[in-house]
């Protein structure tokens, strides 16, 4: 779960759709990467545990299993974020590569990470090692504009992290630094390299392609709200040739609030909400169940 803005709702969309997976009888874990500003915890009703990544990360447990705190949802389980000053953006190469390496560790069906907002490296790393990446944004400009701006990020650093083997060189920052009004877009940089190199083109288009973003649209209320998820979609089908999958939006309720202040899960407490629905069609949407 990503995004550029902070308080759209990502950690609770990944607390409820781990609820959701949970009681389709599925095995979940719910991991919280908001490093230094962790809350996930509170989405799902339970109090600050006490191991969290800083644990893992600093040795103090061996085992990120050792970290697995039960939530009041049977077969759900959430790792806390740490709960000190370490940031995201300052988490270290061999740290993050740790975490990576220790998710397969897990004996689950689905592993959610909660990445929190930004854009620094090691959440487009995070982001871009999920099989599904999911973006949430507000119907509201500031939270748009910072969606583009955190897909753009994705597709940059995936070039970059491309840049080498597939000799791009400079070309990739004329690329992705092509304005609209220029008639020159990421997408047409693609198509150019396709031109004059076929075979590197293609592997780099396949590569792009393997993005393919999910996008929830939170506290819509009006249907111009929904709308803007597939405007999205065309948007970054034309400028980045990414295909954005919209695959649903969340109604304005102000039971979401109250759910956080007494520290309930939502969906628990509230299960009358109209965003029951709205959270079980969006899982069936993400796996492809009719």
């Amino acid at each position: 779960m990503g995004g550029g803005k902070g308080g759209v709702g990502k950690s609770l969309v990944t607390a409820n759709l781990s609820i959701c997976l949970s009681l389709m009888g599925y095995k979940v874990v719910s991991i919280d990467l908001d490093l230094g500003g962790a809350n996930l915890h509170t989405c799902l009703g339970i109090p600050i545990p006490d191991l969290t990544m800083s644990d893992y990360l600093n040795k103090k447990v061996t085992s990120i299993n050792d970290l697995l705190t039960p939530t009041p949802i049977n077969n759900l389980f959430v790792i806390s974020g740490a709960q000190d000053d370490m940031g995201i953006a300052n988490l270290k190469q061999t740290h993050k590569n740790k975490i990576l390496s220790a998710l397969t560790d897990l004996d689950t069906d689905f592993i959610l990470l909660d990445l929190g907002a930004g854009t620094s490296a090691n959440t487009l790393d995070f982001f871009m090692a999920a099989d599904q990446g999911i973006i949430t944004t507000l119907p509201e400009p500031t939270s748009i504009e910072n969606s583009y701006r955190f897909i753009k990020s994705v597709y940059h650093r995936k070039l970059r992290t491309m840049e080498e083997f597939l000799e791009l060189g400079p070309t990739i920052d004329q690329g992705l630094n092509a304005k609209i009004s220029q008639n020159h877009t990421p997408a047409d940089f693609i198509s150019k390299v396709i031109q004059n190199n076929p075979s590197l083109g293609n592997k780099l288009r396949s590569e792009i392609n393997k993005l393919n973003p999910k996008l929830i649209i939170n506290q819509i209320r009006t249907q111009a709200d929904i709308d803007i998820g597939f405007s999205m979609k065309i948007i970054c089908k034309k400028y980045f040739g990414i295909n954005l999958d919209y695959v649903g939006y969340l109604d304005y309720d102000a039971t979401v609030w109250q759910s956080v202040k007494r520290r309930k899960p939502l969906l628990m407490e509230f299960p009358n909400s109209v965003l029951v629905n709205n959270f079980d069609r969006i899982v069936h949407r993400l796996l492809n169940i009719n």
